[in-house]
């Protein structure tokens, strides 16, 4: 409830700041309020950038959040308001002890002044160094990554190499710059573990899924849906205009966009049939090459075990197309011939989201 009603209080502040034409607002958090992150912070195990607690600057949705009084006791600026005899609001909720934070403020912080009266100020001091040390550590990951990643992936063999403080820092921030929140500790400490000992790997994650496949790991927002498939599915398909094509069943749709070559003519899209492997299947990369299997030729193009679902499309007993390899060289209509170009992709559609609202943006 406190990060929910912290998340509507922040939207709502933007939006009188942006409605009134400002970009900058001043934020009342001080000394206290600092040592009462930091606090619940190690309450939680958290690491150097909880530690930190709130930064003094920070510019997040087009406004630039400023606490000018982070420094400030909550002695001086009480008593800065009886000499001017200035009133203020106290929101009542700020009395539930039920609240995490009020706990610590009423129950907790109350005794530690009492024992070590300088209680706020060292824990805010405290929270000064973490911060250092999350801007430090943050670099450090930036220059490692810097020589361990390309292409999007995070090659595993130089990965490992580093030492596992370096290594586990490294990939923290590789997947927080990916997963855009925050990345327990236990998940890292899992994937230290099972990343190096596994070649061809699998791991779910919150917002999506990584994947080590030859030597690189690669994250995906789009979860693979082979573990989630229904029984039922859709064995037809008829294309007769560019457009996306959901097959639930199948976890994702087919995207068909006209093309003047390269393409599947228009006669062979009309009546499609949608199979799964069967492991006899022969691929045509080419004109010219020979067709190979398909296991053969996912391998020569690096397509990773968990990105081979999907429908293998025939028409006239003709293999057409194989997501993740694309069509079939032999069944390439000749330029100039109505043609499409055909693609996979897992997830929903546009389609299925627009149907979800209760309207379609465009006809299929």
């Amino acid at each position: 409830m406190e990060a929910w009603a912290r998340a509507a209080r922040y939207a709502a502040l933007r939006k009188m700041a942006l409605e009134q034409g400002t970009s900058l607002v001043l934020l009342a958090h001080h000394q206290q309020d600092q040592a009462e992150t930091f606090l619940l912070q190690a309450l939680r195990g958290g690491g150097t950038s909880g530690l930190a607690g709130m930064p003094r600057v920070a510019e997040r949705g087009g406004v630039t959040w400023a606490r000018p009084w982070l420094a400030q006791s909550r002695d001086a600026i009480d008593a800065y308001l009886r000499r001017h005899r200035l009133r203020c609001i106290d929101d009542e909720s700020n009395a539930d002890v039920h609240l995490a934070r009020n706990r610590l403020r009423h129950q907790v912080v109350p005794a530690l002044i009492q024992a070590f009266p300088q209680a706020p100020l060292a824990m805010a001091t405290a929270a000064g160094w973490a911060h250092e040390a999350s801007v430090c550590l943050r670099d450090l990951a930036q220059l490692d990554l810097a020589t361990i990643t390309g292409d999007a992936s995070l090659r595993i063999e130089p990965w490992s190499a580093l030492s596992w403080e370096r290594r586990s820092n490294a990939l923290r921030h590789w997947l927080h710059e990916r997963t855009a929140g925050a990345v327990s500790a236990a998940l890292v400490r899992r994937l230290m573990v099972e990343i190096p000992a596994c070649r061809d790997g699998r791991w779910l994650i919150p917002g999506g899924e990584l994947l080590a496949y030859r030597g690189r790991l690669t994250f995906s927002s789009t979860v693979s849906s082979t573990s989630h498939r229904p029984a039922q599915l859709e064995t037809t398909l008829s294309v007769a205009e560019a457009g996306a094509y959901p097959l639930p069943g199948w976890g994702g749709f087919v995207r068909a966009t006209r093309t003047r070559e390269a393409g599947v003519s228009l006669d062979l899209l009309r009546r499609i049939a949608l199979l799964p492997r069967s492991g006899a299947e022969q691929f045509q990369a080419g004109p010219g090459r020979p067709p190979r299997a398909l296991k053969k030729q996912y391998q020569a193009v690096g397509v990773s075990a968990a990105r081979r679902s999907g429908p293998l499309l025939y028409s006239e007993g003709r293999l057409l197309f194989v997501p993740g390899l694309g069509i079939d060289a032999r069944v390439i209509a000749s330029p100039g011939n109505p043609q499409m170009a055909l693609e996979w992709c897992e997830g929903p559609s546009i389609v299925d989201a627009a149907a979800a609202a209760g309207s379609l943006p465009f006809d299929r």
